[in-house]
């Protein structure tokens, strides 16, 4: 691959199921702006979040590190720039950054890395979602979630401000073309969609309304029994249990709809890039910031080691990168940090834990890199870790048995080996590769320590029981719904 230095632009949709696209061979959703993208570009199938959470994820994909290295818990601890990420780095070298749309950080004056942020969308100015730091014990969460308050047709808050974004992307580029030859720059857009709730305009809730919609795999009702650490997080949470099999199937129904929404936006950000003619000079890279359960298991949203939760969808197009190429080597959010600098011709940081995308396809599939993911986030009795490669997958639950399951011959992550004992030196193999990593024990501790005194300077356990909201984060100046 000839290496060129070009600007960079980021798309990041939120909660998007890697296999929730017609390139990744869906039978029913309708991705052709995504799919496009792909086939002009490499798109790395064995990709995965490094915590299938929204803020620590995005803190992640913002510094290159993960999330116990900087304390990046939950939704409530957002990055606020002390760790310097990749934006810091451009501006370091004169290279203009600027972002639109959601970024999920803890404020717009933190030193994040951006010269220009354009309506943002930050966690809540009350600290957000500190009652998700609530872990020793679980609370008990009562009334409807925001993930079945409303689902089905309609326009929410979340539809508004995304169609907002990408009006101010298009509006960007087209300054940047007509201001003539300028220094590089990177810009990052983030979007919202596919994200509950699980409200979409009537047109996309109807391509898929009248569609096969069958129950979700391994599904409790039919047998399937899940990890100890699993139930644990579903008896917080219950969100299937309020759903019969009409409801699921109109909540997949709304959810294919915003990944299909999801995709007209991406195709109008890159219609607008190619109009300018910035598309010659330009590195596209689409990911999302974590995957949805899509009720599979009985689960919904995000928050476990499944790859419906933890698998992202990554696209990188651009001068010099392969067009139609599927690399199969295990890649994930902090490589992103890695590929932006390499894009605009900096040099690696020795501090960040990823390596480029660009230098990974240039290398060839290797099948034995490996990835890390973390959560120590809200419904969690205790930590949970993955480490994977493009064979196998370990999942680390403190205080419970592990899991351990062969990709390249069990995909859907069906058949748990970790208690066969013809598995045992794998099993052993792959706990050491994660010790390597970080001390699982002691970073839980160190995570419900640092949540502990979150949940003091918040006035204490029953103020922020009195305080739970339950939804997502507002659009600025507005709501989700």
């Amino acid at each position: 691959m000839v290496r060129k230095h070009s600007n960079v632009l980021v798309i990041m949709s939120d909660e998007h199921n890697a296999g929730f696209l017609g390139c990744a061979g869906h039978p029913l959703v309708r991705t052709p702006c995504l799919d496009a993208l792909a086939a002009s570009g490499t798109r790395f199938v064995n990709a995965v979040t490094n915590s299938p959470i929204c803020v620590p994820a995005r803190a992640s994909f913002a510094t290159g590190r993960y999330v116990h290295e900087i304390g990046a818990w939950d939704n409530a601890h957002a990055y606020d720039g002390r760790v310097p990420g990749w934006g810091r780095r451009l501006q370091q070298n004169g290279i203009r950054v600027d972002s639109i749309g959601k970024l999920h950080y803890r404020n717009e004056a933190d030193p994040t890395g951006f010269d220009r942020q354009i309506e943002p969308m930050h966690i809540s100015k009350s600290g957000g979602q500190v009652w998700g730091s609530l872990r020793e014990p679980l609370p008990t969460l009562s009334g409807p979630q925001m993930m079945y308050r409303a689902i089905g047709p309609g326009e929410s808050g979340y539809n508004r401000y995304d169609r907002r974004i990408v009006d101010h992307a298009a509006a960007w580029l087209a300054q940047e073309a007509a201001s003539g030859p300028q220094r590089p720059w990177a810009l990052f857009v983030g979007l919202v969609a596919p994200h509950f709730p699980l409200v979409v305009p009537q047109r996309y809730f109807d391509m898929y309304a009248g569609a096969d919609i069958r129950r979700p795999r391994l599904h409790p009702d039919d047998g399937y029994v899940r990890h100890p650490w699993v139930q644990a997080m579903d008896d917080f949470f219950h969100i299937d249990r309020e759903f019969d099999d009409t409801t699921r199937r109109r909540a997949l129904a709304a959810y294919m709809g915003l990944c299909t929404f999801l995709d007209d936006c991406v195709g109008e950000l890159l219609r607008a890039l190619a109009a300018t003619g910035l598309d010659r000079t330009t590195t596209v890279i689409y990911t999302s910031d974590h995957g949805d359960n899509a009720g599979v298991r009985g689960l919904w949203g995000k928050c476990n080691m499944y790859a419906e939760s933890i698998a992202v969808p990554l696209i990188v197009a651009g001068p010099g990168v392969p067009a139609g190429r599927v690399c199969k080597t295990p890649a994930s959010l902090v490589d992103i940090a890695a590929t932006i600098t390499d894009c605009l011709g900096l040099d690696a940081d020795p501090a960040q834990r990823g390596a480029s995308l660009l230098g990974l396809v240039e290398s060839g599939d290797d099948a034995a890199r490996l990835v890390f993911s973390e959560y120590h986030a809200i419904g969690s009795v205790s930590a949970s870790y993955m480490v994977q490669d493009a064979r196998w997958k370990y999942i680390h639950y403190v205080g419970m048995r592990p899991e351990l399951f062969r990709l390249d011959d069990d995909p859907g992550e069906e058949r748990d080996l970790a208690g066969d004992a013809r598995h045992a030196d794998t099993l052993e193999s792959y706990a050491r590769r994660l010790r390597a990593i970080c001390d699982p024990g002691g970073t839980d501790r160190r995570a419900k320590a640092d949540q502990a005194k979150l949940i003091a300077r918040h006035g204490g356990r029953e103020a922020v029981l009195n305080s739970i909201e339950l939804g997502a984060d507002a659009v600025p100046g507005g709501h989700t719904e």
